[in-house]
């Protein structure tokens, strides 16, 4: 389904009034079929599954595995698959870690340009690939404007180059997560337990010291977002 400006405009302002439920209801609605969530099975991703899933259980799920996981994120995305019997659509890079290091070295450790080619390489390229595939139109992501400075001001509803993107959860607070988690007796991941608050690549995320942001935890506080979630970012194909 297309949108014009004003379309998408005037939806985002229905979704605005909407709860989280029936924001998903409306995407399912809408799209159908060519729906998608993606997760990262981070610290807060059980949320946003099982809001999905009870909406449409055979919602497919894209997770992008880029090599450089914890190994409590792996656990974590075994539980919750078993646990919410989850349509997992695991994508990987093109490139394995032993061979970019050996092309390009250790890029997470070279600044900002570093950061982008290998947040391209490793999680933009396989998420392109992934809709592309998978034949989505629109894309669900677990976003909340209290995450980040680059995400206070997201809608619910926006474009994102040629795709739609819905953020079912954006006006939630940490207090509504949690509250959630607890309702539905969900798990956590297994890291939030040591002070992580947002969990990404091992060699790029942090514990939350005192005076640090939470968006300071990843990438050493150079950037916050990956790519993937940035409307400038490469996912540039024909829907």
């Amino acid at each position: 389904m297309q949108f014009s400006p004003q379309e998408l405009r005037e939806a985002d302002q229905k979704l605005e009034a909407m709860t989280a439920p029936e924001r998903i209801h409306w995407a399912a609605d809408t799209f159908g079929n060519n729906l998608m969530l993606s997760t990262s099975f981070g610290i807060q991703s059980a949320v946003m599954l099982h809001l999905a899933t009870r909406v449409n259980p055979c919602i497919p799920i894209i997770f992008i595995d880029t090599g450089y996981l914890f190994r409590e994120t792996y656990l974590f995305a075994l539980r919750l698959t078993r646990q919410l019997n989850l349509n997992l659509k695991k994508y990987k890079p093109l490139i394995s870690p032993e061979e970019q290091e050996a092309a390009d070295g250790l890029l997470w450790e070279k600044g900002k340009e570093g950061l982008e080619k290998y947040n391209f390489t490793r999680k933009v390229e396989p998420m392109n690939r992934a809709l592309q595939e998978l034949g989505a139109n629109a894309w669900m992501a677990g976003l909340r404007h209290d995450q980040a400075q680059s995400r206070k001001n997201l809608p619910v509803l926006q474009k994102q180059n040629k795709i739609i993107k819905i953020h079912p959860i954006i006006d939630w607070a940490d207090e509504d997560v949690h509250k959630y988690i607890q309702k539905h007796n969900l798990p956590t991941h297994p890291l939030s337990e040591e002070g992580y608050v947002s969990v990404g690549d091992w060699h790029s995320t942090s514990k939350l010291d005192e005076g640090m942001l939470p968006e300071n935890t990843r990438f050493n506080g150079v950037k916050r977002e990956c790519g993937l979630h940035e409307l400038s970012n490469r996912i540039d194909f024909q829907i």
